[in-house]
């Protein structure tokens, strides 16, 4: 019986070492060739670690004020984006948890309905054009109010929550908002951190929408300053306007430079929620 356990913990082993290795490896590679000396980029012999080393990619990168903008709309929208998404998603998400809200199950039905129905993109975007809200920062924050599946993630948390506080709470006078304040919210650190995770990244990393909806480039956030520079340097290669190596390596590692300093706040956050993430993804695992 222990052979067997041994080697099935070292087959599970291996196998989560090789997919660790397969994620990493594109992380690594893009790395490596933002950091390796120029004539090893344009060569394209950087294969795993570095080779040589040079900074050109990210100077380019970094010298351009167009980044620095793009840096504040998407930090803009993913800071006050996330917090209406977190306060929306637990307004919603705790009254469906609540056995005696009357309307649970059927608003608990049209919220699921939505995750596989929808107008489409061109009403939604009607819908966003004759509020407004084209081409405006909200554009980017309250079509996105709250998400469907999100909610049904809370309203899951939430309901495994004992009404007895909730009814110890109301004898003493509180009311369901004073609950909802002062009990629930503190004991939801994990579901809070796994909402402002997942939202966070969201608009971290959102680019169609914000193509669609913001045509002013003082607006658009960091995936479209990221999108015109990999279409950029692909026309400018096929127009054949890389007049030297230098140039064309400078260029090429451009690119690389771009996408690292796109990905590593985002990556530089997670460490931080990744103990209540971890307890609350596993939300609704274990039932008593």
């Amino acid at each position: 019986m222990r052979i067997s356990e041994g080697i099935s913990r070292f087959v599970l082993g291996s196998i989560l070492i090789f997919a660790a290795l397969i994620t990493l490896y594109p992380f690594l590679y893009v790395f490596s060739m933002s950091i390796s000396a120029p004539e090893h980029v344009i060569a394209r012999d950087v294969y795993f670690w570095p080779k040589g080393f040079g900074l050109d990619g990210y100077r380019l990168a970094l010298e351009n004020p167009t980044i620095w903008r793009s840096y504040y709309n998407t930090v803009w929208y993913t800071l006050i984006g996330t917090c209406v998404n977190v306060v929306m998603t637990i307004l919603a998400a705790y009254p469906l948890s609540r056995d005696n809200f009357v309307l649970r199950r059927p608003v608990s039905i049209m919220i699921t309905i939505t995750m596989f129905l929808s107008g489409g993109m061109i009403p939604f975007f009607i819908i966003v054009s004759r509020m407004g809200l084209y081409n405006t920062r909200l554009a980017m924050i309250l079509p996105f109010a709250v998400s469907a599946w999100n909610i049904l993630i809370a309203r899951t948390f939430y309901s495994q929550i004992s009404e007895s506080l909730a009814e110890a709470a109301k004898i003493d006078g509180a009311n369901e908002f004073q609950i909802l304040v002062r009990i629930m919210i503190p004991l939801s650190k994990a579901i809070m951190a796994v909402l402002a995770l997942f939202y966070a990244v969201g608009y971290w990393n959102s680019y169609f929408w914000a193509l669609v909806f913001l045509r002013d480039p003082d607006l658009q956030p960091l995936q479209i300053y990221l999108y015109k520079i990999l279409i950029q340097l692909q026309q400018d290669t096929m127009g054949g306007m890389q007049i030297n190596i230098v140039r064309a390596a400078a260029t090429e590692q451009l690119k690389y430079a771009a996408i690292m300093i796109t990905i590593l706040p985002i990556l530089a956050v997670y460490p931080f929620l990744q103990k209540h993430f971890v307890k609350g993804v596993m939300i609704g695992a274990i039932k008593e």
